[in-house]
Formats: structure tokens, sequence, C-alpha cells
């Protein structure tokens, strides 16, 4: 068989196995990053005294916001651009 055909197959082997590490590793790295980011927003919600209940209220009615207050300035610069 053809020598190049051989070492690109072990290459791509190689890679295979390297893929399937990194990936595995970034989905630890994601468990990990997600369970700091919770850590992070209990701290935050009981540094408030907010009781789950309350936490619950408030990110309703986040969701439920029509607009943010970003989306307003920037529809109002691109409305003083205009004139």
């Amino acid at each position: 068989m053809n020598p190049k055909i051989t070492r690109l197959r072990e290459e791509h082997a190689k890679n295979k196995a390297k893929i399937s590490e990194l990936s595995a590793r970034n989905r630890e790295l994601e468990k990990q990053l997600r369970g700091l980011e919770n850590t992070e927003i209990i701290g935050l919600v009981r540094a408030k005294g907010m009781t789950l209940e309350d936490f619950a209220a408030f990110m309703r009615e986040r969701k439920a916001a029509p607009v943010n207050a970003t989306n307003e300035k920037e529809e109002n610069k691109d409305e003083d651009e205009e004139a």
C-alpha cells in the first residue's frame, strides 16, 4: 500500500482521538463553569435577602419585559443619527 495513505490514516486516527479527548474536556469545563456560575448566582440572591419565590418572581418579570433599556437606547440613537 502507498506509504502516504498509511501515514494519513494514522494521522487521521490520532486526530480523531485528540478531538474526542478535547470534547470530553470541554464537557467537563462546561459542567464546572455552570456549577461556579450557579454558586455565584445563589450568593447574589442570598446577599439581597431574596427568597426562592422572590427570585422566581424577579425572573418572570425580567422575562416578561417587552423591551430592555439597551434596545431603547439603540433605537433612540439611530433616530438621532437620522435627523
